[in-house]
């Protein structure tokens, strides 16, 4: 298959990859994750993504999703990621640790764009929003397809929290050892709350708890816009590879 890429997604603990079918938007093969390193310095991170590349035999342009704002490679946040990224270039990085050509952008923006051009985003008009939770809450924010990029609804305030992503994040439920229902009625008051301030057609549901969203899904509020994404756990791992593909 020619028309494949090597898309990465880095996380707060961990750093997934995998090869991507770009006509099909699916994966070629089992994934390879490996705990992200700590602390996640810029030189430690480059070296598990180059670990995972060698680990595909792969010598292609990868793309990558990265757990900040990242704004033409440069990297302005470091709430999941050590402060040593901090106006760090990821490309330079990244390409100089894997020898290759690297495309970057903010890990749920990739989700997002994901879901744009796979999953139920597809030809969804108006504002559709892709939440990811993980260590943090990342936010991949679609007006008519297109991407906004950068959008941190993670670092919204939300009943005294600030950011809210400390007491609503996937992290929080393990950290609090929360049952499924106690953290999606506490997933419910994120979600009605982001509906409220942005009235978007479509709220889609990535990341880890994507996987188990038997588990929790029917704490949401049926009134709420809400669905998983058809990539689930995935969608940041095929939104990477579409930035080179």
């Amino acid at each position: 298959m020619s028309n494949v890429r090597l898309g990465i997604d880095i996380g707060g603990s961990g750093i997934k990859g995998a090869l991507i079918d770009l006509d099909k938007g699916d994966l070629v093969g089992e994934r390879i994750k490996l705990d992200t390193p700590q602390p996640s310095v810029p030189e430690a991170v480059g070296q598990a993504v180059a670990t995972v590349v060698r680990g595909f035999g792969y010598d292609g342009p990868v793309g990558i999703g990265f757990p900040s704002v990242v704004v033409a490679g440069e990297v302005s946040t470091a709430m999941n990621i050590d402060p040593a990224w901090i106006g760090a270039n990821t490309i330079d990085v990244f390409a100089s640790a894997t020898g290759l050509e690297v495309a970057v952008v903010n890990d749920a923006d990739a989700a997002a764009l994901c879901e744009a051009r796979y999953g139920v985003a597809q030809k969804q008009s108006g504002h559709v929003i892709v939440l990811t939770f993980g260590t943090g809450i990342g936010s991949g924010f679609l007006v008519d397809g297109h991407l906004v990029p950068n959008v941190e609804l993670g670092m919204l305030e939300l009943d005294g929290y600030a950011p809210a992503e400390v007491h609503f994040s996937a992290k929080a439920r393990s950290r609090e050892d929360l049952s499924w229902a106690e953290w999606g009625t506490r997933a419910n008051r994120y979600l009605g709350h982001v509906a409220r301030v942005f009235t978007p057609e479509l709220i889609a549901i990535s990341g880890g708890v994507a996987r188990k969203w038997d588990m929790w899904h029917e704490y949401i509020d049926s009134a709420l816009p809400v669905v998983r994404a058809a990539r689930a756990n995935n969608a940041g791992i095929i939104g990477a590879a579409t930035l080179v593909g």
